[in-house]
């Protein structure tokens, strides 16, 4: 009984608590706030501000985006905000207007738009 107990107290102050996952087929409208992790496999429009953002290959983000670090293997559309690292893999796509520190494409990946570094 006793170390089911402590495994309850370690599940509840598990870090991954506060991440947010959006699954392939999920289409979601309006304005998300995850203070983890997001990792979005799906189809997101509207508002999404994150510590640290993961767009699958099947993921599809268009709207006001703020991260600390952004990594898009799938494609990121509108007005974007990154306060630290972009990583655009090779099949990912970025258009619109973005503010980023450091900015990294991989072969084959695309940015379209403006882009202003900070």
């Amino acid at each position: 009984m006793m170390g089911h107990s402590k495994e309850q107290s370690m599940a509840d102050i598990n870090p991954t608590n506060n991440n947010l996952v959006i699954g392939e087929g999920v289409t979601f409208k309006g304005s998300i706030s995850a203070p983890g992790k997001a990792v979005i496999n799906g189809n997101v429009t509207g508002e999404l501000t994150a510590d640290d953002l993961l767009i699958g290959t099947k993921g599809q983000v268009t709207g006001t985006v703020r991260a600390r670090e952004i990594d898009v293997h799938g494609e990121l559309n509108e007005d974007i905000v990154c306060k630290e690292h972009l990583l655009i893999h090779s099949t990912g796509k970025v258009s619109g207007t973005l503010e980023y520190h450091e900015l990294e494409i991989q072969r084959g990946g695309k940015f379209k738009g403006n882009m202003n570094q900070k």
